[in-house]
């Protein structure tokens, strides 16, 4: 019974607890140098937050809230969203038509200060982040890891989510952004960051320090350790 390996805490609940095993062990992705080079910036981004997930994880919801309870109440707001079927080859095929419908409900926002981009690859993703306030992902129970949350956190950027999935696992919640409990709070949340600049910058600054410690090659260390 070999051992089975997990990419978080979360991820390990996912497999049921009669299920043959031989041990579980947690060893979590690890993030690109890319996103771990990039040091603190010298004054905060304008409010611009930023969306980089599938738009079938909340992407509704989201927009929901932000065009009710975020931007309004932030002058010269804007949401980027970076989505489409195109990042998930044959599966986002499938899926194609439902994320057009989220889609479309995107670009009938652009009043509201939303921004539908086109999915960007890593190298300019980097840009785009560092031009970003906040990034706002409410989060999906088929989140096992998060990689757009661990990236964005490790170039420093604040996030707001909610308890989730695996997302929770990415955030340090009151340091390197928010778990909010509810929609009001995720608002909340997302307002004081593109607007408090103390507070901006006190979580950018955690994030860099506390967030991009787990890269690739602790990764493969830890797969090498399994090794007898």
């Amino acid at each position: 019974r070999p051992q089975i390996v997990f990419i978080g805490d979360y991820h390990v609940t996912t497999y049921p607890k009669w299920a043959p095993e031989g041990g579980r062990v947690i060893i979590p992705y690890g993030i690109g140098e890319a996103f771990a080079r990039p040091g603190p910036l010298d004054k905060p981004p304008p409010p611009r937050a930023v969306f980089t997930s599938n738009p079938l994880r909340s992407l509704d919801w989201l927009l929901k809230i932000w065009a009710a309870d975020i931007q309004p109440q932030v002058p010269g707001a804007e949401l980027h969203v970076f989505a489409g079927a195109a990042t998930y080859g044959a599966v986002g095929d499938r899926k194609a038509e439902a994320m057009d419908e989220v889609l479309d409900q995107a670009r009938k926002l652009e009043g509201n200060g939303v921004r539908l981009r086109e999915p960007v690859p890593k190298s300019k993703l980097i840009n785009e982040l560092r031009q970003s306030r906040a990034m706002l992902y409410r989060g999906d129970v088929n989140e096992t890891f998060c990689m757009a949350v661990g990236e964005a956190q490790a170039m420093g950027v604040p996030t707001v989510v909610e308890n989730l999935g695996s997302v929770t696992e990415r955030v340090i919640d009151g340091e390197t952004g928010f778990i909010a409990a509810n929609p009001a709070a995720f608002a909340d949340a997302a307002r004081r960051l593109l607007t408090d600049d103390n507070l901006w910058r006190a979580q950018h600054l955690a994030a860099i320090e506390r967030q991009r410690g787990w890269r690739w090659p602790q990764a493969a260390q830890a797969f090498e350790e399994l090794i007898p």
